[in-house]
C-alpha cells in the first residue's frame, strides 16, 4: 500500500524578491505540506493543497474558557482551605473570628459566579450572531 519512491533528478532554480518569498512562506505555513519544495511542486502542477483553517471565534472562546477554568480552580482551592480550617476549630472564639472571614469569602465567591455567568452570556450573544 505504500507509494513507490519517485526519484526526482531535474532541478529548477527560481529567484524571488523578499516580498514574494514572504508571501509564499506564509501560504506554505498555512498548508499541510511538510516541505516547501512539496508545496511549490503542488502549486506549479495545479494539484490540490489542503489549507489549515482556524476559527477565530473558537480560539477566543477557548481563551475565555481557560481563564474561567483557572478562576474556578482558585475558588475551589480557597473553599477547600476554608472547610479544612473549619474542621480544625475547637473554640467558640475561633469560630466567631472565622465567621467574618467566611462572609468575605462567600461575597467573593458570589461575585465570581456572577462574573462567570455574565461572561457565558457574552459568549452566548456572540455565538448566536
Amino acid at each position: 500500500m505504500t507509494e513507490p519512491k519517485i526519484n526526482r533528478t531535474k532541478h529548477l532554480h527560481v529567484r524571488f524578491t523578499d516580498e514574494e518569498f514572504h508571501k509564499i512562506s506564509s501560504q506554505f505555513s498555512g498548508s499541510t505540506c511538510r516541505k516547501l519544495s512539496e508545496y511549490i511542486r503542488k502549486k506549479l502542477l495545479d494539484k490540490s493543497i489542503k489549507i489549515y483553517h482556524r476559527n477565530q471565534s473558537l480560539d477566543d472562546l477557548m481563551a475565555v474558557l481557560i481563564l474561567l477554568k483557572d478562576e474556578l480552580n482558585a475558588i475551589a482551592n480557597n473553599y477547600n482551605q476554608v472547610v479544612k480550617k473549619l474542621h480544625t476549630m475547637d473554640d467558640c472564639a475561633d469560630l466567631t473570628a472565622w465567621l467574618p472571614l467566611h462572609e468575605v469569602g462567600c461575597k467573593i465567591l458570589s461575585d465570581k459566579i456572577t462574573e462567570i455567568k455574565s461572561r457565558i452570556n457574552q459568549i452566548n450573544d456572540q455565538w448566536l450572531q
